[in-house]
């Protein structure tokens, strides 16, 4: 099923934006260093947050499935341009690359076995397959009151 969010400008701010979804609201902006007025996550934050929940949360439904003994998870995510040659991608043909570094933090009585399953397990997630896919993007412009 499509997921839909809202993103809508608060005029009274510099950046600030509201986003809402079926149940939720929140405000995303920049940092007052950026020229925002700090009232909310930046738009790298949301995205490496969206990544690292949905890390955990498919870690934490993978070992709960399996039964094993997880009692807790943190990732831990770091977003960056980094020059071709010091990156991970030896495809990439431009000077910088983005890339985005997770570390995963277990604690729990799990074997060594049981935390690389769950290393791999962690790029299942359906976020970082969709960022891995390099989704479509579909832009248009509507016209509203």
């Amino acid at each position: 099923m499509a997921k839909h969010v809202t993103v809508q400008y608060l005029s009274d701010y510099n950046f600030a934006q509201l986003a809402t979804t079926d149940y939720h609201a929140f405000v995303s902006d920049e940092p007052a260093d950026t020229g925002g007025d700090g009232l909310g996550p930046s738009p790298y934050e949301l995205l490496l947050a969206s990544l690292g929940s949905c890390t955990a949360m498919t870690l934490i439904m993978y070992a709960r499935r399996k039964g094993w003994e997880l009692a807790e998870v943190s990732v831990h995510l770091t977003h960056d341009r980094v020059h071709a040659v010091d990156s991970q991608a030896p495809e990439s043909d431009g000077a910088r690359v983005e890339q985005i570094t997770r570390e995963i933090s277990l604690r729990g009585n799990l074997s060594d076995e049981q935390q690389q399953r769950l290393l791999e397990i962690a790029t299942r997630c359906p976020v970082h397959k969709t960022l891995a896919s390099a989704p479509k993007v579909i832009d248009s412009i509507i016209s509203g009151p």
